[in-house]
């Protein structure tokens, strides 16, 4: 079975607000077995909206479609399904019930418009909403299904998981399972080189790769019935992508990097501070993110100013005078700072230029200088990054958790 996402609501052509339903589904319907092979967005126009659905029906097996089933005059989404599949709305006395009963709960009056919401096409399977008031509802006809949910994430997602996820898994007697592989290091292109006879000879599993900001993801994806246990597909062709791309492959469980990192640290018992310049305390907060991660991670200071490099680190003026705080003599001498001020066994200092304004010839945009600093020593790398603030900003952030993890998996 293939389906197609229809996402109504001019919100959402207008950039108001992102699409995140149709990226949840997407990412559950594989799960049971229905593939996604179209994506829509339609404003909240009955002619439009029409025409959508008319063209999805003719391409795709169901579709799912969300928002418009609100109390306004604007949410047409159940009129206009009704009208095209020719059923009749008729009142759905169990939804008015719970309506009422919400309004009751909450200590406010119900308006005559939310009565529209208990009004279902006939023959429906009707889905109840427990996070809000619309429910939502299955019309199935002609060997096409179309499924109607609310727009709010918060009453779709809890629908979809009760209702949707079972209807799919009572149809279909395959599933299918993927697996992320995430590599960081190496480009796209360099990666396909390293795999391309897998990624052309592939047949079940099949092998995508995806860029991001930075890295590269490869989805690895097996189809079987539903019993089947998925893993005896995919784990030999994880096992030989990771043979092949060796250390790049810092994730086979779709983890992301400062997952992957804080996890490493954390099982290892190895302790780090940070000192950061230009990423502006970035790696501590996605650090922080990790439960557990107070067992490793001592502190991180934002050493924006040579005046705190000065201060908080004990970085010698003579060399931001001569080096300047971009440079690598200036990046060492701040992983050595922290480092002997926190007593950790890793201090890791960020400095560089993050744009759009800063640059010079000698020192252009997007130089950055990552120093690790360790019992061993200090090892220092230096970037020529690229883009916007952000994307040098976010991309200095992988390069130094993966020269965190990099040293961690080299020590015995």
């Amino acid at each position: 079975m293939n389906a197609e996402v229809l996402a109504v609501g001019t919100e959402l052509l207008m950039g108001q607000i992102a699409n995140t339903n149709a990226q949840y589904i997407s990412k559950r319907l594989p799960d049971v077995g229905v593939g996604v092979y179209y994506h829509s967005v339609v404003g909240d126009n009955p002619k439009r909206l029409k025409e959508s659905l008319t063209l999805a029906l003719k391409r795709s097996d169901a579709v799912i479609m969300t928002g418009g089933l609100g109390p306004t005059q604007d949410d047409l989404t159940k009129e206009t399904v009704s009208e095209l599949l020719d059923k009749r709305l008729v009142l759905h006395e169990e939804s008015l019930k719970k309506i009422e009963n919400f309004f009751k709960g909450v200590h406010r009056t119900m308006t005559d418009n939310n009565v529209k919401q208990a009004y279902l096409p006939e023959g429906c399977i009707v889905m109840k909403n427990n996070n809000g008031t619309a429910p939502g509802c299955i019309i199935e006809k002609d060997g096409k299904t179309v499924i109607m949910l609310p727009g709010p994430p918060s009453e779709m997602r809890p629908m979809f998981e009760e209702n949707v996820i079972p209807y799919f898994e009572a149809k279909s007697s395959y599933k299918l399972v993927s697996r992320f592989i995430r590599v960081f290091g190496i480009g796209e292109s360099a990666m396909e080189t390293e795999i391309l006879d897998l990624i052309q000879g592939q047949a079940n599993p099949t092998i995508a790769p995806y860029a991001k900001e930075g890295e590269v993801t490869l989805r690895v994806t097996a189809k079987c019935v539903r019993d089947e246990d998925a893993q005896q597909l995919l784990d030999p062709v994880i096992e030989e992508i990771k043979k092949r791309l060796g250390n790049t492959v810092y994730s086979t469980e779709d983890k992301n990097m400062h997952q992957a990192v804080g996890e490493l640290l954390i099982s290892r018992g190895i302790s780090l501070a940070l000192a950061e310049s230009c990423t502006g305390g970035l790696i501590a907060s996605r650090l922080t993110e990790i439960p557990g991660i107070s067992r490793v991670f001592n502190r991180g200071i934002v050493c924006y100013s040579n005046q705190s490099k000065i201060e908080n680190l004990g970085v010698n003026i003579k060399t931001l005078e001569k080096h300047g705080a971009v440079s690598r003599e200036t990046a060492v001498e701040m992983a050595q700072g922290i480092l002997k001020t926190s007593k950790t066994d890793l201090g890791l200092s960020v400095t560089g230029i993050a744009g759009p304004e800063g640059g010079t010839a000698e020192k252009p945009v997007g130089l950055v200088y990552v120093a690790l600093a360790h019992s061993g020593g200090v090892e220092c790398k230096e970037f020529r990054l690229w883009g916007s603030r952000e994307r040098i900003r976010n991309v200095t952030v992988l390069n130094a958790l993966d020269i965190i993890r990099r040293h961690v998996l080299e020590q015995k």
